[in-house]
């Protein structure tokens, strides 16, 4: 029965969207789909849904019942696509497609992983075919969200958090990945070639908390092709003040916000002033 309930629905759904078309018109979907796409780490995030209202209902414990399976979101399934590994509050979980449901309650929702991820709403879900499960606390928002919204939040390169709002319910899932064996590979690699990557070399490693004494040499090499450029000025000084040699950050920066005027850069008049201060205390 639930298969042929399934096939009415999807039928009763093609068929009105082919009588609007047949007639020359449009009709705007009761719940509007949405597709996120967020870089993450070295690869990316896709995130693929459908947004429900309220509608003046009540959601939670009511149309959507404690306890029970939810599709997250409202006709297909929906479907979070990842390019490379990732943890999840960390639970490991391979690069790959996944249908995202959930198990909503007042307090506490169930996250799952689904490996079926072609499949309308939760009607054939099968726990069966569930990749992870986890639980996670729900909090409450600051003011009604009507439609419901996933969006990703506080991006860093291997940090991130995948929020789900809708009612006056919010659940945040942090995600994680590890990159940093892989980068720097990349640059060991990178740093025999002919084209030597040092600009970006010197930033990973200060943002990173490599070995300082490196990226001083390879920015030192790279203030060689552009002698006036207030940038490579700029992340010498950061590196020096970060090794506590303040009295060489102070000139270096003073040098960059001189070059920056001499161009009328701003920008990067301020940025290397603000290097000075830092120093200064």
């Amino acid at each position: 029965m639930k298969k042929i309930y399934i096939l009415i629905l999807a039928v009763i759904i093609a068929g009105s969207t082919f009588s609007a078309q047949a007639q020359g018109f449009k009709m705007p979907q009761a719940s509007s789909a949405q597709t996120l796409v967020q870089e993450f780490g070295l690869g990316k995030i896709t995130l693929n849904y459908s947004r429900p209202n309220t509608k003046g209902r009540k959601i939670f414990g009511a149309l959507e019942p404690y306890g029970k399976v939810w599709r997250t979101g409202a006709n297909n399934a929906t479907v979070i696509t990842f390019t490379d590994d990732v943890t999840i509050e960390g639970n490991k979980v391979p690069a790959g497609e996944y249908a995202l449901f959930s198990i909503p309650d007042a307090n506490e929702w169930t996250i799952i992983l689904n490996k079926t991820t072609k499949q309308w709403g939760a009607y054939e879900y099968k726990q069966a075919d569930d990749f992870l499960r986890f639980k996670v606390k729900a909090a409450k928002t600051a003011a009604p969200v009507e439609t419901f919204t996933m969006q990703f939040a506080n991006v860093l390169p291997t940090t991130a958090e995948l929020q789900l709002m809708w009612e006056r319910t919010a659940i945040n899932l942090h995600l994680a990945t590890d990159i940093d064996s892989r980068v720097m590979a990349g640059i060991e690699t990178a740093m025999k070639g002919e084209k030597k990557p040092y600009f970006a070399a010197v930033q990973y490693y200060y943002e990173n908390g490599k070995d300082l004494n490196k990226a001083l040499e390879w920015i030192t090499e790279a203030e060689k092709t552009a002698p006036k450029a207030p940038y490579y000025k700029l992340w010498k000084a950061r590196i020096q003040l970060k090794m506590g040699n303040k009295a060489a950050a102070i000139a270096t920066a003073e040098e960059g916000a001189r070059l920056a005027r001499e161009e009328k850069n701003d920008e990067y008049i301020r940025l290397n002033e603000g290097v000075i201060k830092q120093a200064k205390g």
